[in-house]
């Protein structure tokens, strides 16, 4: 038997249900395979050179026989022909490495300098320069090679100085972003050891005071460690956990004491921290941070730097302020006692706090730089006037007349 020429497909139906090609569906656009594109055709590039050479060759044999014309035009092809090749290659040189913003400054400098030139000319200072030129005696300034090569000793000198500063900048910025980087992961690490701390089989630290002291000490140390936006983040990060709010507890085992409403009940009387900041922010520079809603009430902040900080609705009561610098921060809202503000009056040391009436309950805003706050109430304002001594009342926006000065002194 003969093998047929044109075999027919295994499978009639395929053969059926098959369109034929001119009734495909056209493609959609998004699955059109790209054409590579054809590569110019170099006999352009090979013509403009030549004529490049040729335009030189006319030129030279123009200045060689000494015929003017045949000189003019051959640098005149050869100025056109250069400039059709060199111009678009400078564009997109400039298109590149030179930004919007930059390319306007280098169109106005050169503008600049047009405009200089044609006022000179204008006035004169190019005859006058020219008229001083042939009037000096240049062999007692010696030759021009000496002056050309003293201004290229001294060009040398000012662009390695400038190459210097710009290396030294690099390494600048390039420490700041290592030194950002390895800050935030020992604040990272932090969070996770205070974590594993709280979270343990016991929870939020409650009946074991060494490990307290573990996360005070840890605390202590990171906080001197950390420049003022990571002492910022790490304090909101204890005061949204908790860990630095007096909490009621166990009086058996010392637990956290739940309020019944998801969270944990506070005791400001007897209550127990887990983490007692105590003198950790004293001097502490924490300048134009966020401190939100953060509780820094009964710490030591003695001398701390608290300038353009965001304070809203900070808890800052029995806070010892003292000599402390709040100038420009916005404090709407902050807690700086409890109680009344007639019977408000500073935290004490012999005597305990009355979260009723407000007495000992305080902040200590003594010798308290208040210029320019935002947002000051008038309750914090006479507050303030009444237990800050004169150099507090000095600073308080609005003054203090009528308000009497409790403190004395």
């Amino acid at each position: 038997m003969t093998t047929p020429s044109n075999p027919q497909p295994s499978n009639p139906s395929e053969n059926q249900n098959t369109p034929p090609l001119a009734q495909l569906p056209a493609t959609s656009e998004k699955f059109v395979i790209p054409q590579p594109q054809l590569r110019q055709n170099p006999s352009g590039d090979s013509l403009g050179t030549l004529v490049i050479i040729t335009a030189i060759t006319v030129m030279v044999l123009g200045w060689v026989l000494q015929i003017i014309p045949l000189l003019l035009a051959g640098a005149l092809v050869t100025l056109l022909s250069s400039l059709r090749i060199t111009l678009p290659a400078v564009q997109r040189w400039v298109i590149k490495f030179l930004t919007p913003s930059e390319r306007k400054i280098l169109i106005g400098t050169l503008g600049l300098l047009a405009a200089s030139a044609g006022f000179a000319e204008f006035l004169g200072v190019f005859r006058q320069i020219q008229r001083w030129l042939q009037n000096n005696k240049w062999d007692e300034f010696g030759s021009w090679a000496d002056w050309f090569g003293a201004v290229g000793q001294i060009m040398i000198a000012i662009l390695a100085v400038y190459v210097a500063w710009q290396q030294y900048v690099i390494s600048r910025d390039l420490t700041i972003r290592q030194n950002t980087i390895t800050q935030q992961q020992t604040i990272d690490a932090y969070f996770q050891g205070i974590s594993d701390l709280a979270l343990s089989d016991e929870g939020l630290l409650e009946d074991w005071p060494q490990e307290r002291a573990f996360a005070e000490g840890r605390t202590a140390a990171i906080l001197s460690s950390v420049d003022a936006a990571g002492k910022a983040k790490i304090l909101r990060f204890l005061s949204q956990s908790k860990l630095l709010t007096p909490l009621r507890r166990d009086g058996l085992l010392g637990r956290a004491i739940l309020d019944g409403a998801g969270g944990y009940a506070e005791d400001r009387v007897h209550g127990l921290r887990v983490i007692d900041l105590g003198v950790m922010l004293a001097r502490a520079n924490l300048s134009g941070t966020d401190l939100r809603w953060t509780d820094l009430s009964a710490a030591y902040m003695i001398g701390a730097d608290l300038s353009e900080c965001d304070l809203v609705k900070a808890n800052l009561a029995r806070t010892v302020l003292y000599d402390a610098t709040l100038r420009g921060a916005d404090i709407k809202g902050i807690r700086l006692f409890y109680g009344h503000v007639e019977a408000a009056t500073p935290r004490s040391l012999t005597l305990p706090p009355n979260y009723e009436n407000g007495a000992h309950t305080g902040a200590v805003v003594e010798r308290v730089d208040f210029t320019g706050v935002e947002r000051m109430s008038e309750e914090q304002r006479y507050y303030c006037c009444c237990w800050g001594g004169e150099k507090t009342r000095a600073t308080i926006p609005g003054g203090c007349e009528g308000i009497p000065n409790k403190l004395g002194r």
